[in-house]
C-alpha cells in the first residue's frame, strides 16, 4: 500500500452510549463475536469475517494496535445495562471484541452483519488504540444500504469518507466478508 491508497484518512465518529465497559464485557473477549467459550449455541444473525488493515497516513502498517468493535444483536439490542432493550440481548453474542494487528497491520473479526437499531442506519462502532492511547473511534456501515440516507451520523461525512467506512459484502474462502482499511 503507498500514499495512494491511504489517502483517505479514516473519519471520526461518536463512541455512542453503549460502549460496554470492562465490567460489562464477558469473560470471552477474543475476535470472535459469534461464539462465547462455554457456550454450545452461536449467536443469531448472518455470520460474516470483517477483515482490514490498519495504516497511517503514509499507507505504512501499524503493527500491534488494538482494535476493539462493539455493536448490537441481530435484534437490534445492545449488551449495555443502558440500553432499556437490554434484557432482551443475544446471550450467545458476545457483543464487543478486540484484535491485535499482526505484523502487516492486519486485523480480522468473525462477526454478525449490523443491524438496524431504533433511530441508526446498521453500522459498527470501531476504536483502535495504541498501548493505552486512543487514536481512533469510528464506524463501520453497509454500503448502499437504504437506511444511509436517513442517518445524521453517517449523512456528515463526504462521500470519500463514506466509501472508506463503508462495508461491502463478498463471498471469501470462509464464507461471507468485508473488507474496511482504517488510516489514522
Amino acid at each position: 500500500m503507498g500514499k495512494a491508497a491511504a489517502a483517505v484518512t479514516t473519519p471520526r465518529a461518536s463512541e455512542g452510549p453503549f460502549y460496554p465497559t470492562p465490567g460489562m464485557r464477558t469473560p470471552d473477549v477474543d475476535n470472535d463475536l459469534v461464539k462465547i467459550e462455554g457456550m454450545v449455541g452461536k449467536a443469531g444473525g448472518d455470520i460474516f469475517t470483517l477483515r482490514g488493515t490498519i495504516l497511517d497516513r503514509d499507507g505504512r502498517p501499524l503493527t500491534g494496535r488494538r482494535i476493539e468493535i462493539w455493536q448490537c444483536d441481530m435484534d437490534g439490542n445492545y449488551m449495555h445495562p443502558s440500553d432499556r432493550r437490554s434484557a432482551n440481548f443475544d446471550q450467545a453474542f458476545q457483543g464487543f471484541g478486540h484484535d491485535v494487528t499482526d505484523d502487516a497491520g492486519r486485523y480480522v473479526f468473525r462477526t454478525i452483519k449490523p443491524a438496524i437499531y431504533p433511530g441508526r442506519t446498521p453500522h459498527i462502532h470501531v476504536k483502535v488504540f495504541d498501548g493505552d492511547r486512543e487514536l481512533l473511534t469510528t464506524q463501520f456501515y453497509i454500503k448502499d444500504h437504504p437506511e444511509n440516507s436517513r442517518d445524521g451520523l453517517f449523512n456528515r461525512m463526504s462521500e470519500a469518507e463514506a466509501g472508506a467506512v463503508s462495508m461491502v459484502f463478498v463471498e471469501g474462502e470462509a464464507g461471507p466478508e468485508a473488507i474496511v482499511n482504517v488510516v489514522i
